[in-house]
């Protein structure tokens, strides 16, 4: 009986860069998760299934609640330069002949770390635990990882949005506090309307902080 199994579609594309063709059923599992992230907006992943939120939400919490002030300022930082390093990704696995982010990939590294015991995991994982309580807030995911950029290209599409509601918010901003992304919350206290930008996680944080009601979650194509 035929069998596939689900792929990154980043490492796939990492692996037809380096000039290799992966068997059939890895491709046709990279596109159904492609199609499915898709469909249901593609940062989703990184808020629901990236074994590595675990690590950046905890160093996230200990900034709110030590008020740590990291050395660079998100404000310095173009998040923007995350695709740069997919496609750097791309050009250097052309020229070395294999999938080179996943050599350090962060997520790959806590699999060995928690399943393996293995120590260079371990120390990637803490390097980006301590590249996001100290160096820069948000660091990995909001400046560099190449992954939750591939998902943020597909989150341009999607049918399941954040709404937001004008006549309902009183301006508290407690949304924006939580916000990983909080440049993607543009529109709160502005206009209606959808959140529509790919980097938006729809970890529905603000959903959640929200007391005014007027944050919710939406099926829209538009």
């Amino acid at each position: 009986m035929g069998a596939f199994n689900l792929s990154d579609p980043y490492a796939v594309l990492q692996i037809l860069a380096s000039g290799f063709i992966p068997g059939t059923s890895i491709v046709v599992g990279a596109l159904i998760v492609s199609v499915f992230y898709f469909l249901i907006r593609g940062r989703f992943f990184c808020s629901w299934v990236c074994p590595l939120n675990i690590v950046t939400d905890t160093a996230a919490w200990l900034h709110r609640i030590l008020h740590i002030q990291p050395l660079v300022s998100a404000k310095r930082i173009n998040r923007r330069l995350r695709y740069y390093v997919l496609a750097l990704g791309l050009v250097i696995s052309a020229i070395m002949g294999f999938a080179a982010f996943e050599a350090i990939n962060p997520i790959s590294m806590f699999h060995r770390a928690f399943i393996f015991g293995s120590l260079s995991g371990l120390l990637v994982v803490l390097f980006v635990f301590v590249f996001d309580l100290f160096i820069l807030k948000h660091g990995w995911c909001g400046h560099l990882c190449p992954v939750g950029a591939f998902y943020s290209i597909l989150g341009n599409f999607g049918f399941l949005k954040v709404y937001h509601t004008k006549e309902n918010c009183t301006a508290c901003m407690k949304c924006k506090v939580v916000c990983p992304e909080v440049e993607v919350l543009d529109i709160i206290d502005v206009r209606s309307g959808t959140i529509n930008q790919g980097a938006c996680t729809n970890c529905g944080r603000c959903i959640d902080k929200c007391d005014d009601d007027s944050l919710k979650f939406k099926i829209t194509i538009k």
